[in-house]
Parts: C-alpha cells; structure tokens; sequence
C-alpha cells in the first residue's frame, strides 16, 4: 500500500489583506503540512523504541499546484519553499508536484529548479512510481488550449494508477473540464485523480476512479469559512475495506482564526448593537469579517474595525449587505455616464487588447484586483491564450484574489506583482523591485 499527502493550493507569498503576517501565515500553513508528514514518518521509524505507529506515515507529498501564488516570488518565501523541501527530502519523503495557473511561467518553472537541485519532482506523462503506485501529472491547461490535449500517457507496470492535476474539473463546482473525457481519452486507466485549484475540499466518483480536491491549506477569501487542511489518501489493495484501491481521508490544518460575525440590525440598531456582537467573540490575533444585514441605522466601516483592532484583532473588514431604499418617484433624465463613455470608446480605433484591458478597468472587479487582472490578460496574450479557466473569476475561491463579499476587495495585493508580465522567462536573477525571477531552469 501507498501513503501520500495530497495538498495544494499553498499560495505562498499571498499578501491578503496587504498584510505582511498574513503573508507569513501561508508560508506556515505549508510549513504545518511538511511538519505532519515528517513527524508521522518519524514516529513510525521510532515505533521500536516505545512511539506509537500513526499509521499515517507518508511514502511521499503530492501537491496539485500554486505552490506559489505568482510567477515572481519574493526572496523569503523561495527559501521558506527549499528550507521546507530540504526537511523532506532529509526524511526521505518525496515531493511530487504540477504547476498551477498561479504560478506558471512562459519558461521554466520554479518546480523545474527544485527538481534540478533534487528536491521535487515533476509530474508529467511518464510515471513516477512510488511503492505500488504510478503518479502522473498534468499542469493547468488553459481552456481555449484544451482542445488538443491527447492524454497520451506512458504506461506502467504498478498496481494502481494516479493523475495529479490542477484546473475546474467536474463535477464539482465552476467546472469547466469535463472529467469524463480526460478519463475516457487517456492512455492511462487511473484510480483516482488528486486535484488543487479549487480551494474548497471534496471528493467524487466518476468513470470508477476517485476525484478528489484537497481545498486550500489557508483562507485566500473570506468566502472560506470551512476549516482548511489536506488530504490522506491511501493507494492500494489493502487501502480500504472491500475491493476498493483508494481510501481518502481528511485531515484539518491549524491557521490563523477566522472570526464570521453575522449582524441583522432591526429597526433603531446602529453601532453599539454591532459592537456587542464583536464583544461576544475572541477575537485576538484574527481576522474578523463582520457582515451587516436587516435595518437599522447606516454603519461607518471604520468605526467597527477600529473597535475589533482594540480588541486585539489582526484584521478587520466590514460588509453591509443592506440595500439603500429611494423614494419611489425618483428617476434619473440625465445621460447614462456609462452607455456615454461606451459610446466614446466605441468611437477610437482601439485594439482587441485594448478593449479588452477597458472592460476590466471599468468593470465590476474590485480596484484592488484591476491591476493583476489587467496584467494576467496582458500576458495571457503574449502566451496566446485568451486567459480563460484562470482563477474560476471571482465567485468560487478556486485560486480567487477578488472576495466580492469580504467589502473591500482587500484580498488583492496591488504591490507584490503579482501576475506582473515583466521578468516572467528572463534569466533567473533578481529584478528591480527585489523579486525573483525564472527562465529556463532546464
């Protein structure tokens, strides 16, 4: 039997929040999954000496992409990422891996570096044979390059067959790769499929192999209220009771607190009301995302996060979800400002590009995420693709940087570049505003 831990979705170097110990805290929350898979294997080498045997012990780590979350780490988080990988290949614990839409690059890939320096490995069409199992790998494919994908895979002569991969699969939510085909069309007869890029955790039968996401290993959006974690999935005849090869098994991560404070104001309630709420949680050291519903009086944002940052919160953002009530008889003679700037760009020789760039600045898209969104597309375009299956857009927190609900749009760091064009496939070395960046590794 084969013992892996499945994660993904680490997006180290997030700054959420423009937060600098928020950044820290997804470098950690990888860190914590390195940690459990060493400390279970010791454990089971030490069993002799009086230890208890988890019986968790892994044969190796598997990560289904956005290691990182941007092409152009910072310095610190690149070595976090090989002090962590250093402390696997130490306990011998192989680290398999593919690349997420996050982190690809035009060039080589960061994964290629650590594979050069025998820390990782990339998962490919050749199999990658850990105990009884093969392990293959297919990175994020952009949807519009899909169509001439053939899933030719190398065969193998193990008991049982895994595909690693990253991007919407279905069934699950905001799917736009359909699972079925991949499964009929590969070379390859898989018994399960281990995926990242949608940050929530869940798990599927479909063509008689098992599909599993194992969600993201810290909160990316204040949509992601369920705790986070990974997965431990067991590949083999004894895996399960029965005559199933694949056991899954979920397992909780301890990150940084989340403090959901849900407030329906009735008639005549305003501030105090929503303080008292604050009051009745712990909320030290956490992010506190305070939802205003129901009547009562307006709110000032400020007001209610400078009284959760008194009691000892990291972070503190506030959503009014209530609507603003106008009197019936209103209405509006004046030109639609919208339709007249519509109008006016309608009129400029402008180029797909460029439309293409005025749409997302004058969108719907938080101000804090326009300018990694302009800059994804942007390059999306110089790598031919027309940026589609990126990100799973705003709503699912599949690898979102935009939180619509979160009320500030906060989630996107407009300072760290990421997505940024500029560097991506240069020499590796350091840039001007002291980020890495990756050419060719191999």
């Amino acid at each position: 039997m084969t013992r892996v831990i499945h994660t993904g979705d680490t997006h180290i170097g997030y700054r959420q929040y423009h937060s600098p110990e928020r950044r820290a805290d997804f470098l950690d929350a990888f860190e914590r999954v390195v940690a459990d898979a060493v400390d279970a294997d010791s454990a089971e080498q030490s069993s002799a000496s009086g230890r208890t045997q988890s019986g968790d012990d892994p044969d190796a780590v598997v990560h289904a992409g956005d290691l990182f979350h941007d092409r152009r780490p910072d310095l610190p988080d690149l070595l976090g990422v090989l002090s962590a990988l250093r402390t696997l290949d130490d306990a011998d614990i192989p680290f398999l891996a593919v690349v997420g839409n996050h982190e690809s690059t035009r060039g080589g890939q960061w994964l290629d570096l650590f594979e050069s320096m025998g820390l990782a490995t990339r998962l490919g069409d050749e199999p990658t044979v850990i105990g009884d199992t093969a392990f293959y790998g297919l990175d994020h494919v952009p949807e519009s390059r899909r169509d001439a994908l053939e899933y030719e895979f190398a065969p193998h002569d193990a008991d049982v067959a895994v595909l690693v991969s990253h991007g919407l699969f279905e069934p699950f939510a905001y799917a736009d790769w359909d699972t079925e085909a991949v499964l009929r069309e590969s070379t390859v007869d898989f018994d399960a499929v281990l995926l990242g890029d949608n940050h929530a955790a869940d798990t599927a039968q479909v063509e008689g192999a098992w599909v599993t996401y194992c969600g993201s290993t810290e909160r990316a959006s204040a949509t992601e209220r369920d705790p986070r974690g990974y997965n431990l999935v067991r590949l083999g005849a004894d895996a399960a009771d029965g005559d199933d090869p694949v056991d899954i098994r979920r397992r909780t991560l301890e990150t940084r607190p989340f403090v959901f404070v849900d407030v329906e104001l009735g008639e005549g309630e305003g501030l105090d009301r929503v303080r008292d709420r604050v009051r009745e949680r712990d909320v030290a050291d956490a992010v506190v995302i305070v939802r205003i519903t129901g009547d009562g009086e307006p709110i000032a944002p400020a007001a209610v996060e400078e009284f959760a940052a008194e009691r000892g919160a990291l972070i503190a953002r506030v959503t009014d979800r209530r609507e603003v009530e106008t009197e019936a008889e209103l209405s509006v003679s004046f030109t639609d400002p919208d339709e007249a700037v519509r109008e006016r760009i309608g009129d400029l020789d402008l180029s797909d590009a460029a439309r293409e760039v005025d749409d997302v600045v004058r969108g719907d898209l938080p101000d804090s995420n326009v300018r990694e969104e302009v800059n994804r597309r942007i390059e999306a375009r110089f790598d031919g693709d027309d940026g589609a299956g990126d990100d799973a857009d705003e709503d699912d927190g599949a690898g979102d940087d935009a939180d619509e609900d979160d009320g500030a749009g906060d989630d996107a760091d407009e300072d760290d570049g990421a997505g940024d064009a500029e560097g991506a496939g240069s020499p590796q070395g350091s840039d001007d505003d002291g980020q890495l960046t990756l050419g060719d590794s191999r």
